[in-house]
Parts: structure tokens; C-alpha cells; sequence
């Protein structure tokens, strides 16, 4: 069955007719499933992105003090030290919830942080991180997303995947930094609050799309000047809840789905690199960041972030549109489950 379209000018290139020509060409699993010699080159190369910032990891988790009171950091004798390895729980964890990232464009800092702060690590330890790879993979997500002919890119003419992003970006920057600054250099603000409104807000925004995922919806790209700005303050605050809100967003204002996964790893790439550039900044000042989880986060990602944006062309447009809104609410559970102990203690007195 041919995938649905969106209302546009005839005469424009909006950047998601590759997808669809695809698989008009290719109409079945079978025939998308054997990428090209181009592609396998570009997943190569990707890979060896990752591996690079994997030894960037090494040596910045190798140049950090570990923090002195931290139990996960005494259990494993590194408190206090500059001691490091691999935390194989962290990267199994890391392993999964990229794929699923990068296949749903969403989870991985909003469903990862959480489980981290529960095991026991700082969030100085884990949203500098969360970002880092977060630039990485939406950068590099971007670029295979093309190569796999789930998107096109173009600037002369400006194709709407393009403009989408540059919205996205531009308000989803602005409020990443000023949720970044304000939250961990300016005011000491518990976020108890700000995870409970994300989840409510993606309970809503996942259940209205998974509810209307066969309709056809009219195409309203200003929507996600609000959704691109509500995700930035989310990245900026706690390393997630950007994904889910700016993929659902884009999902309710009539981008096709497979495109919107790659606009949402654009622009997510850029937005955190933002925000690692602000944090950089802090951790110049005297903030003491910790980056003992980078190279086992980064080490994950060097397969799961290059075989989603593959695993995407090969599944039809049909299956994304129920599969991104259904994992969203999984999303939403987890965060749920994890928010339960402090929320039990808050309303039970």
C-alpha cells in the first residue's frame, strides 16, 4: 500500500518524497532490506565516528575526579580517584535504549536518565553525557537517515526538512540554554515537577497520536515552533524529553513519519550540542563534572545508532506510525515507574 501524503505545493520538494519513492520502488521488506555498497560505506564510516568520541570518552572519564560521596562510586572503589572502566550494566542499558532512540526517535535520555539517577549515579554524571551522545548520534543519525533514503536534505532550494529543522533548532537551542543555565548554574530548582508535567504531556501527546496514526492530518509545520521550544527546556533540565515530544509533535502536524525521525535527530544534535557547549562552558567555571559513563555510553551506540536509521527504510511508513506513538507511551510508563517512590512520598505525606 502506498504511504500517505501530506498536502504541499506541487512544485515544492518537501524532502520526504525519497522515502515514499522508495518504497514504491521497492515495495516489499525483501527488496529495501539489502542496502547498497554507498550505504554500507556510510555505516562504516559512522561507526567510526562513534569510536572516535568513545576515546575522546576514555580520556575525559580518565581526566575527572570521581565524586568523593557518591555509593555507586565507593561500591566500585573509584570515589574520590580518577579511576574508571566500563559499567557493564550502564552500557547494556545504554545499548537498548539507543536503538530504541534512534528507531522511535525517543527514550534514550528521557527513559535513561531516570534508571540512572535510581542505580545511584549524580546527574552531573549523567546529563553532560546524555548530551554528548545525543550530538553525536542525532548527527550522525541525520546523515545515515539520507543515506538510507529516509530523508533529503537540500538548501538550493530549501527543502521543508530543512526549514523544519532550522525551527526546531533555533527554539529548541534558545530554551536548552536557558533551562541549562538557570536550572544547575542559577537556581537550585527540584525537578520532581518538571519530569511529572513531561510525562503527563507525552501520556496525552502519545495516546492523541497513537489514536489517530491511520488518519491523515493536515500538514501545520508552525506547531513545532511550540514543540521544538517545550523540548529544548526538557533537554536542557534533565538530558530527556526532548525525542518523544518533538517526533509526537511533528507526528500531529502532518510530517510523515520516517522523515520526522530523521528531523528529529537533526535537530536534537544540534540542539544538545548547545547544550554541551554551555556545559563545557559551567565546567570551565568550576562546576565539577563527571564523565566516567561516556565511554560505556558512547561504546553502545557505535551499533544501535547505525542500525536504526537502516532498520527504518527497511520497515514500511505504516509500521512507524504505530510503533513510534506505542513506544512513546512505553516511554511514559517507564518514566512513571521510575518517578513512583518520590511522587508515593510527596502526596502521601
Amino acid at each position: 500500500m502506498e504511504p500517505p501524503t501530506v498536502s504541499q505545493k506541487p512544485d515544492k520538494r518537501m524532502g520526504w518524497e525519497v522515502a515514499h519513492d522508495l518504497e514504491r520502488e521497492k515495495a516489499s521488506i525483501l527488496q529495501r532490506i539489502v542496502p547498497e555498497w554507498r550505504q554500507v560505506k556510510a555505516a562504516v564510516g559512522a561507526m567510526s565516528v562513534f569510536f572516535v568520541v568513545f576515546l575522546l570518552g576514555c580520556w575525559l572519564a580518565a581526566n575527572s575526579v570521581r565524586t568523593p560521596d557518591n555509593q555507586v562510586m565507593i561500591d566500585l572503589g573509584w570515589a574520590g580517584t580518577q579511576e574508571w572502566g566500563l559499567i557493564w550494566s550502564v552500557l547494556l542499558l545504554a545499548l537498548v535504549f539507543e536503538f530504541m532512540d534512534a528507531t522511535a526517535g525517543m527514550g534514550f535520555g528521557t527513559a535513561l536518565t531516570p534508571i540512572l539517577l535510581v542505580m545511584g549515579f549524580d546527574p552531573l554524571q549523567i546529563v553532560p553525557v546524555v548530551l554528548i551522545q545525543q550530538t553525536v548520534a542525532g548527527l550522525v543519525g541525520a546523515f545515515l537517515h539520507r543515506e538510507f533514503q529516509n530523508v533529503e536534505w537540500s538548501f538550493k532550494p530549501l527543502s521543508e526538512t530543512v526549514r523544519l529543522c532550522m525551527i526546531i533548532a533555533i527554539a529548541g537551542s534558545v530554551l536548552t540554554l536557558a533551562a541549562t543555565i538557570g536550572i544547575y548554574a542559577v537556581f537550585d530548582v527540584p525537578v520532581l515537577w518538571i519530569k511529572l508535567y513531561v510525562a503527563l504531556l507525552l501520556l496525552g501527546m502519545g495516546a492523541v497520536s497513537l489514536v489517530q496514526a491511520r488518519r491523515e492530518r493536515p500538514y501545520r509545520p508552525n506547531l513545532l515552533i511550540l514543540f521544538g521550544g517545550v523540548a529544548g527546556f526538557n533537554k536542557g533540565v534533565g538530558g530527556g524529553g526532548y525525542g518523544p515530544v518533538v517526533t509526537i509533535g511533528g507526528l500531529l502536524a502532518g510530517v510523515p513519519v520516517k522523515s520526522m525521525l530523521a528531523v528529529t535527530a537533526l535537530s536534537e544534535g544540534v540542539v544538545c550540542l548547545v547544550a554541551v557547549l554551555a556545559w563545557f562552558a559551567m565546567a570551565a567555571s568550576g562546576i565539577a563534572v563527571d564523565y566516567v559513563l561516556l565511554p560505556s555510553v558512547m561504546l553502545a551506540s557505535m551499533v544501535s545508532a547505525v542500525l536504526a536509521p537502516y532498520l527504518t527504510r527497511v520497515f514500511p511508513e505504516r509500521l512507524w506510525q504505530i510503533v513510534v506513538p506505542a513506544y512513546c507511551l512505553v516511554v511514559v510508563g517507564i518514566t512513571f515507574w521510575k518517578m513512583w517512590p518520590e511522587l508515593s512520598t510527596v502526596f502521601g505525606g
